[in-house]
């Protein structure tokens, strides 16, 4: 899909959306980022000053858009924000509607991921037509988690959690190549090339950190600690992988 009208991208300024807006650049387009605070515009990318949460400031930021990409998205609160910009989006006559989802968001029984599979549903049952993607964890936040549990003097270590981070860059070419193809609805996974076990991915980030940590195994409790031993976060059948691995993302990074 070709448009005229800008592309609104929420969450532009973060990690993702910071690949993502150069990328729409990049393909001949205008685009319009909703952040939480008032920037100055320039390079073909306008900023407008909204709160999704709070439901104030979204109209104005989608006068004369026809697609939106949704990348913004908390620890909190993300069910209720979908559905205001989908309220607001489905008056404004938005024609596509794509939705950045997290891999076991609809198998994980914890309160995030509830948020997040909410959000999926408010996307599904706008009446707009919609693509969402459910990505593995990027590079960045395994770094940011494993870094947190190198600083403990013993790192404890749940058993049987498996993960298989995706790079970012990777999963904004994806997201920009889905915006501009049109609506598709629940497409494949991505997720990384090699799935880990947690010591694996805390072993490669000791070594290229040059640090050592003696590790303490410890297990996960309840539902959440069973289905996330039953490999329930990870890509399902016919996942798209990404090419970028961990150790790739920890020689840029690391050391």
């Amino acid at each position: 899909m070709t448009t005229t009208s800008p592309i609104l991208v929420t969450g532009g300024t973060g990690t993702l959306g910071s690949h993502v807006v150069p990328l729409l650049r990049e393909s001949g387009h205008e685009v319009r980022v909703l952040s939480r605070h008032d920037r100055a515009a320039g390079d073909g990318v306008e900023y407008v000053a909204a709160d999704l949460l709070k439901g104030e400031g979204i109209e104005p930021a989608l006068e004369g858009v026809e697609t939106v990409l949704h990348l913004a998205g908390g620890p909190k609160g993300d069910d209720e924000a979908t559905r205001n910009l989908v309220r607001a989006a489905s008056r404004a006559g938005v024609r596509h509607l794509v939705y950045i989802s997290v891999i076991g968001a609809d198998t994980i029984p914890v309160k995030w991921l509830s948020s997040k599979l909410a959000a999926e549903q408010a996307v599904a049952d706008s009446g707009i037509p919609w693509t969402t993607l459910r990505a593995a964890q990027f590079h960045e936040l395994t770094l940011k988690t494993v870094r947190g549990m190198a600083k403990l003097p013993v790192i404890p270590v749940p058993g049987g959690l498996r993960l298989e981070p995706v790079d970012s860059r990777e999963v904004a070419a994806r997201l920009v190549e889905l915006t501009l193809a049109g609506p598709a609805g629940l497409v494949p996974d991505l997720a990384g090339p090699t799935v880990y076990d947690l010591a694996e991915l805390i072993r490669g980030y000791l070594k290229a950190s040059g640090k050592r940590r003696p590790k303490m195994p410890v297990r996960l409790p309840g539902k959440a600690g069973r289905a996330y031993r039953a490999g329930e976060n990870l890509a399902g059948a016919g996942a798209t992988r990404g090419k970028l691995s961990w150790e790739d993302f920890l020689a840029e990074h690391v050391g």
